[in-house]
């Protein structure tokens, strides 16, 4: 193992994030109720142009008046990018009226560390100004060609500061690259395997080398729930932890699949037990179930474990 090491910074149970439009005040209520564990209220993409001041309004209205730590929601806002003429009043407002019930920021179409590093210097600010005892976080959208080249840079430089999570935009990653579809998170018959494979796994392994969470973006066709079931398990099989929501009723499907089933969650503690005994033995391997586990077998039964066990102290 290597001398240098970066421990996850701040871990959140994180498996379903859902999107809400800053524009549409009616729904904040039923996404507080909806049992996700992630909510981001949206001023970006979701906003027309000529509703961007007034989404900011009702975003913060709804963060002072709604009660969402006591439904166990983690609170984010995606704010304009830092290309807009919206995004430098998104900040200061949020943090000034708002900044002491806000978790994170997301920052969306991230494509170098110092766009990150612009946000980060504004909220160090207004978090003094206004005497604020939380830290609010970062997590950083990479959704084009130029993100992507730079992920691993993003990853490295931000896990000094506040930054917590990159998340993969497929859509306009995909329009970035100009790459032949239209749906959003889907697979491309045309195209022989995942599409999207190869940018959630550099993703993955750019957080996962510099102690951050990935987290999967959205799947568009709400009338699909085994396409998105299938897009959440290759997510998760690449490492991912969750992935967005944009309609509720694919909360339950992201956490089902983001969940460790019983069976998995007993097999790792199995492991455990049986690597436990063989080091009280002198041994450093064990055979458990007709096959042979060791230290790297520890370390992934250690993984299911403590994800579950977060899982478990969030639904108390």
């Amino acid at each position: 193992m290597s001398h240098t090491l970066y421990e996850t910074k701040i871990q959140r149970v994180q498996r379903c994030e859902l999107a809400v439009p800053g524009s549409r005040p009616e729904m904040f209520e039923k996404a507080l109720k909806s049992g996700v564990d992630f909510i981001f209220l949206d001023l970006e993409d979701a906003v027309a142009p000529d509703d961007k001041i007034q989404a900011r309004k009702n975003i913060i209205q709804a963060i002072n008046d709604l009660d969402w730590k006591g439904h166990g929601i983690t609170l984010s806002v995606r704010i304009n990018g830092l290309d807009t003429q919206f995004m430098v009043r998104d900040v200061v407002d949020l943090v000034e009226q708002a900044g002491h019930k806000i978790d994170t920021i997301l920052i969306p179409k991230v494509g170098v560390y110092a766009d990150v590093y612009m946000v980060e210097a504004m909220l160090n600010q207004l978090e003094m100004q206004q005497g604020l005892k939380n830290r609010i976080g970062i997590e950083a959208l990479i959704e084009t060609a130029l993100g992507m080249a730079n992920v691993e840079d993003i990853a490295r430089n931000g896990t000094y500061g506040r930054l917590e999570a990159l998340h993969f935009g497929v859509a306009d990653y995909a329009a970035s690259n100009r790459a032949r579809t239209t749906n959003i998170g889907g697979l491309n018959p045309d195209y022989p395997g995942d599409q999207w494979h190869a940018a959630i796994s550099r993703i993955t392994v750019a957080c996962r080398a510099f102690g951050l969470r990935p987290i999967d973006g959205p799947f568009g066709d709400i009338q699909d729930p085994e396409g998105y079931k299938q897009a959440a398990k290759r997510a998760a099989a690449l490492g991912c932890e969750g992935k967005w929501a944009i309609h509720p009723s694919q909360i339950a499907l992201a956490n089902e699949v983001f969940t460790p089933p019983p069976a998995e969650i007993e097999k790792a503690k199995r492991i455990l037990a049986a690597l436990k005994e063989a080091a009280a033995q002198g041994k450093g391997a064990a055979s458990l179930d007709g096959r042979l586990i060791d230290a790297a077998s520890e370390r992934m039964a250690n993984n299911i474990v403590k994800a579950a066990e977060a899982i478990a102290a969030k639904n108390k």
